[in-house]
């Protein structure tokens, strides 16, 4: 099953657009959705079969508003190299994907809190 992570990015005139990345698949849009329809459409069959957990971008104890603040800053940061034709640090691409797969575990952990307070 393919992991795929949706985060809001706040563009530099103020807006929320929405980047879905799955491994080395990214894709953006205005609203969750539309970035997740993109994504889903450069998906080979085989990894079309995803599971879409909507978390409210809240901190909490699996993923803290620290991570997030970063998370975003980096996000932005990317999007910004992407915008203007410029590389990406290898650090920071590396940091990046660090804090993308922390807050995918974050999910997983908090799916299987919410799993046991309603009993699954």
């Amino acid at each position: 099953m393919t992991k795929v992570a949706i985060l809001p990015v706040t563009t530099h005139k103020g807006n929320t657009s929405y980047h879905a990345i799955a491994g080395k698949k990214q894709s953006a849009g205005t609203t969750a959705g539309a970035a997740l329809d993109a994504l889903t459409e450069q998906l080979p069959a085989d990894e079309a079969s995803t599971l879409v957990i909507v978390q409210m971008f809240r901190p909490d104890q699996f993923f803290t508003a620290a991570q997030q603040q970063r998370l975003e800053e980096l996000m932005t940061k990317w999007h910004s190299a992407q915008d203007n034709g410029v590389a990406f640090s290898a650090q920071e691409q590396a940091e990046l994907e660090a804090l993308i797969e922390t807050e995918l575990e974050a999910t997983t952990r908090r799916a299987a809190a919410l799993a046991d307070d309603v009993g699954l």
